[in-house]
């Protein structure tokens, strides 16, 4: 390992310390060894390989990101604040680094830097998301309603779920519920009486969800409240010597939706407020918990004004402990909040086999991040894009995915597979969630131990099964350390599935030893699950 500072100090121990935020270090990587980690939405390019460069600094590419950084010979790097880093033929390469870069190198496996790491740096906090989310499927409202959220249309999908013979479960009414961004009463136009709807959702065996944003749109009546009590985030507008007390031009953000000024939860005040609208939202509309969608890194300028200085990333954390005070909550873009209880969703996957193929390594290596309580995207992919020409739609595609996301830790629906599928598809799509429910026992178990232990719900084969060349593994996953599962991710029937040292079996009741390689056909209506009976 070199460290390149004017301190240049080298210290031959099982981690080291770097005192100053100003070097460049080189780590030399061993014979063999792979590295992982950093952001969850790069993980289908992991083990990284040669010419690999990311700076963390404002840039959770879109999902959970954690900086953490962990290798299959057990090291792993840590930092509290963003850094960039690059694989650079046999070294890894970190610079600009905003705080103290910790090495440890006291592991022997991924498992064990994960372990090290996390009861370091991100320690389980003994405490669970609403267990609802894990032993029932979740349904969200974007792809069918997309902007159109509406109680008619809400309560229409709700009420189609039980007549299809789904289970209820969570129900989330997705965004455009309001007049605008910062508002927090449903609107007029489109819901007679929300209250009334959500207490019909319950009636049905729904809790309810609400997607929200830190977002506030302009020239509004709210805007103009929180602009007064400076709880926006403000813009420099060139001055690099501006301090709060004399901002006075909010930051108006150019995001998905628009430009929209954005709230500063770095000001005590504004976390306040904004809890405040929620737990008024639960109170006058009988709302049991949120989606909190938005607060990329990349939505906060890195040279904008805030009541204490914080960087893009910090943001982006402070967005994420808003969730802790409601057990039923969602993420997508979350920043250094391993080991807490709060739920996170993969970024949105467009309709494709390549999409759908993404899946595997991203939850696995949310896991490796501290991201345990994981919810894949939803099924047949959450970009609306996609779905826009439902002739185009693959139901083959829509039935895998199902599969695949049947034994993870979670399971949400979007489309409505009783309007796209035909009657077979949907049979088998139904299956799978019955499927589930004879692994949901095993599920909770794995969930209540990780909110103890920290360790991931569902694990890479690497994780498992160290040293056995599963390191580039992306097509399986373990359910803890009890089942592999091995869903079909590309268009057809074909399944190579690879077997590590043990005795399985599989869901068909035949015996297997491995090592061994199985290449089998895999129907549509199968998800190939193999137990292991004896390491």
């Amino acid at each position: 390992m070199r460290t390149l500072c004017k301190f240049g100090l080298l210290l031959s121990i099982s981690f080291l310390v770097v005192p100053t935020l100003l070097c460049a270090q080189s780590i030399t990587l061993k014979d063999g060894e792979q590295w992982f980690g950093g952001a969850v939405n790069e993980a289908h390019l992991m083990p990284f390989q040669d010419g690999y460069k990311l700076n963390m600094y404002g840039d959770v590419r879109g999902n959970q990101a954690t900086p953490l950084l962990l290798s299959t010979h057990g090291r792993f790097v840590w930092s509290e604040e963003p850094f960039e880093f690059a694989f650079d033929k046999n070294a890894l390469v970190i610079t600009n680094a905003k705080a103290k870069i910790v090495v440890d190198s006291s592991g022997m496996n991924v498992r064990d830097a994960f372990l090290n790491a996390s009861k370091r740096f991100f320690p389980a906090k003994k405490m669970l998301p609403d267990t609802l989310l894990f032993s029932r499927p979740q349904y969200n409202t974007w792809i069918e309603l997309v902007y159109n959220q509406n109680q008619k249309d809400i309560l229409s999908y709700a009420r189609a779920i039980k007549v299809n013979g789904f289970p209820p479960g969570v129900i989330m009414i997705d965004d455009n519920w309001a007049d605008y961004y910062g508002r927090f009463d449903f609107r007029s136009d489109r819901f007679d009486n929300a209250r009334a709807m959500v207490d019909t959702l319950h009636q049905l065996g729904f809790k309810v969800m609400l997607w929200v944003s830190p977002f506030v749109s302009p020239d509004t009546e709210v805007f103009r409240e929180l602009l007064s009590k400076k709880l926006l985030l403000f813009s420099r507008n060139g001055d690099q010597a501006l301090t709060w007390k004399k901002a006075d031009r909010p930051a108006l953000i150019n995001w998905w939706n628009g430009y929209s000024a954005v709230m500063d939860f770095t000001n005590p005040d504004a976390k306040k407020w904004f809890s405040g609208r929620l737990n008024y939202m639960v109170s006058q509309y009988h709302i049991d918990g949120f989606k909190f969608d938005a607060g990329d890194a990349d939505f906060y300028p890195a040279d904008a004004v805030s009541f204490s200085d914080a960087s893009p990333n910090e943001h982006t954390r402070l967005w994420g402990e808003i969730g802790l005070q409601f057990p039923l909550n969602e993420y997508r873009a979350m920043w250094k909040m391993g080991g807490e209880p709060l739920v996170e969703r993969l970024r949105d996957k467009q309709h494709t086999w390549v999409d759908l193929q993404k899946l595997v390594p991203h939850i696995t290596t949310a896991g490796l991040l501290g991201y345990q309580f994981t919810c894949p995207d939803m099924i047949g992919g959450g970009e609306f894009g996609s779905f826009r020409d439902t002739k185009i739609l693959d139901q083959e595609l829509i039935v895998r995915s199902a599969a695949c996301s049947a034994l993870m830790p979670m399971m949400q629906f979007s489309v409505a597979p009783w309007r796209v599928l035909s009657k077979s598809n949907l049979a088998i799509v139904k299956n799978m969630v019955e499927l589930r429910k004879g692994y949901t026992p095993y599920i909770l178990e794995l969930a209540k131990a990780s909110a103890s232990t920290g360790e991931p719900i569902v694990r890479s084969m690497e994780y498992v099964f160290p040293a056995q060349g599963f390191s580039e593994e992306k097509g399986q996953f373990m359910l803890g350390n009890k089942y592999l599962v091995a869903p079909v991710m590309t268009k057809g029937t074909l399944k190579e599935i690879h077997l590590p040292k043990g005795k399985w079996r599989d869901d068909k009741g035949k015996l297997f030893t491995g090592p061994r390689t199985i290449n089998q056909n895999v129907g549509l209506d199968r998800l190939p699950v193999f137990e292991l009976l004896d390491r």
